[in-house]
């Protein structure tokens, strides 16, 4: 599977820097394991007939939803991420047009809105993260799964091991940093906050429309 590997479009950091689902690791291993387990889970529950994932990367998830039979696609701000989707879709003979060029700020009820919106590993990355979550909120119908990077966990991680030490273990592009109590607090402006989930080193939420009225 083609992925970006740290590389940067209009000086930001696209899809994963390394293949974390393809890792032989042990350790990333496992904590890539309880992500997965995590957010399949949170599908499962929603049960949705269409999703669409905002800020699908290189198209792991959107083909791996469309192997379960589920109508998926995805969307992302990157030219070129768009592109390693499409060619890893045409490799496993899926449909390259599921992926679509579109930043998270311009998406819009008529054509981006699904059954489950889904957003990972994306809002460590904004730099107006409420206006993303205004945008989310536009296309929200049912249920949004959001997830990122819980800090400073994350961080401290990434210093054991030995990564980005001169970042004070800061992963490249990550320009927000919150604790799990941060993006609560920050999604519940926007949504019911269902359920939260914490697979390590992830804050992973489970959000609903709110309610009018």
């Amino acid at each position: 599977m083609k992925v970006a590997g740290g590389q940067a479009e209009d000086g930001i950091v696209i899809g994963n820097t390394y293949d974390k689902y393809g890792t032989r690791n042990p350790i990333a291993r496992r904590m890539v394991e309880g992500f997965e387990s995590a957010l399949s889970g949170l599908v499962a529950k929603a049960d949705p007939g269409t999703i669409h994932e905002v800020g699908c990367g290189e198209g792991y998830w959107v083909m791996r939803w469309l192997g379960q039979h589920i109508d998926a696609r995805g969307t992302d701000f990157s030219t070129q991420v768009i592109g390693m989707a499409k060619a890893n879709a045409r490799g496993r003979g899926l449909d390259p047009e599921r992926f679509v060029v579109r930043s998270i700020y311009d998406v819009a009820p008529e054509r981006d809105s699904a059954d489950l919106i889904v957003c990972c590993e994306v809002m460590e990355h904004l730099e107006e993260p409420k206006k993303a979550l205004q945008a989310l909120q536009r296309i929200t119908t049912s249920d949004l799964i959001l997830s990122v990077p819980r800090e400073p966990l994350w961080r401290a991680l990434n210093l054991a091991r030995g990564k980005y030490v001169s970042a004070l273990g800061n992963t490249p592009g990550h320009l927000q940093h919150w604790s799990q109590r941060g993006i609560v607090s920050l999604a519940s402006q926007f949504f019911d906050v269902a359920e939260v989930l914490a697979p390590l080193p992830w804050t992973m939420l489970h959000c609903k429309s709110k309610k009018r009225g």
